[in-house]
């Protein structure tokens, strides 16, 4: 008698449907902030959010969630990213002194897996993951990395003004509400239907948060700078202040929203994997590319509500 044996070979982390839910509901606007292909709270939240927008119950599991609401009906999930030359010039080393940050022309990433995981809205891990052949301590020009396809930053900033020609199309939030117990900024339009949902970062002293209740967007800023103060300066001494230049690892990302509250506004972070937890000074914080998707999202004059 012969024993025919099949072997199956092993899912590769790109053909993960974990990942590739996560990358699908990323582009529908519902993030899990970095898409790492590990399921948990934020992953969770934005499937079930997604699912209650459209009346559908919630599958029990990321791959039976992706083959009823994403398969064969999304564009092709990755592309392929060549460095370049400029990618590499464009590093920068980072000085631990205030005022010799304040000498820098940009706040731009220190590393090529920095610049690419954050193009391809994924943890660092993840990057290494879907390019295991790539030496990232040794990039040269012309290497190719694969990365889920997003929009840059750049494209989602360039929305306003609405009226710049060739400005990409984003629907229009009538009102952003902030949960402070669940950790996430949610987008809806007029009608009240959900457009986006991210993870999002609060204030570690309570006393810092915000009081619930209804603030609004004053003000929005790409590409902001942000003015460094020290927490300390000893008695008889002048107070230092430094002005840091933009640059996604700027303390306040790639874009700023004010609120109506002084000194305190939802704004990016050059450290999107802290996302999700009590450790800001007061202000949301929010991972780069989302923070760029809610200036798209949001006018000046948008409601804010702080929940519970």
């Amino acid at each position: 008698m012969i024993v025919a044996i099949c072997l199956l070979a092993a899912v590769t982390f790109a053909e993960s449907k974990t990942l590739a839910l996560q990358v699908c509901l990323d582009r529908e606007g519902y993030s899990c902030n970095t898409i790492d292909g590990q399921w948990g709270r934020k992953s969770q939240s934005a499937l079930e959010k997604y699912c209650a927008e459209r009346s559908l119950a919630v599958p029990e599991t990321p791959e039976e969630a992706y083959d009823a609401l994403f398969s064969g009906k999304t564009p092709p999930l990755f592309r392929e990213d060549t460095v370049t030359q400029d990618d590499i010039d464009a590093l920068v080393d980072m000085p631990e002194d205030p005022a010799a940050k304040a000498q820098l022309e940009v706040m731009g990433y220190q590393t090529i897996k920095e610049m690419f995981a954050e193009r391809g809205h994924l943890s660092r891990r993840a990057l290494e993951r879907l390019n295991p052949k790539v030496d990232f301590e040794n990039i040269t020009p012309g290497v190719k990395i694969r990365l889920p396809d997003f929009p840059s930053m750049d494209e989602e900033l360039a929305v306003w003004p609405k009226d710049r020609p060739n400005a990409p199309k984003r629907p229009e939030a009538a009102q952003v509400r902030v949960s402070l117990s669940r950790f996430e900024v949610a987008a809806y339009d007029r009608s009240g239907r959900m457009i986006a949902l991210f993870p999002c970062s609060i204030a570690k002293n309570k006393a810092k948060l915000p009081p619930h209740g209804e603030l609004k967007i004053v003000n929005q800023i790409a590409r902001p700078n942000y003015t460094y103060t020290p927490d300390y300066t000893p008695p008889g001494k002048k107070v230092s202040r430094y002005i840091w230049p933009s640059g996604p690892r700027c303390p306040v990302g790639m874009a700023w929203l004010g609120l109506d509250m002084p000194g305190y506004g939802m704004h990016g972070t050059p450290k999107p994997e802290s996302i999700g937890n009590a450790e800001s000074h007061g202000c949301f914080r929010l991972a780069n590319w989302n923070a760029a998707r809610l200036y798209a999202l949001c006018p000046i004059g948008t409601p804010v509500i702080v929940e519970p």
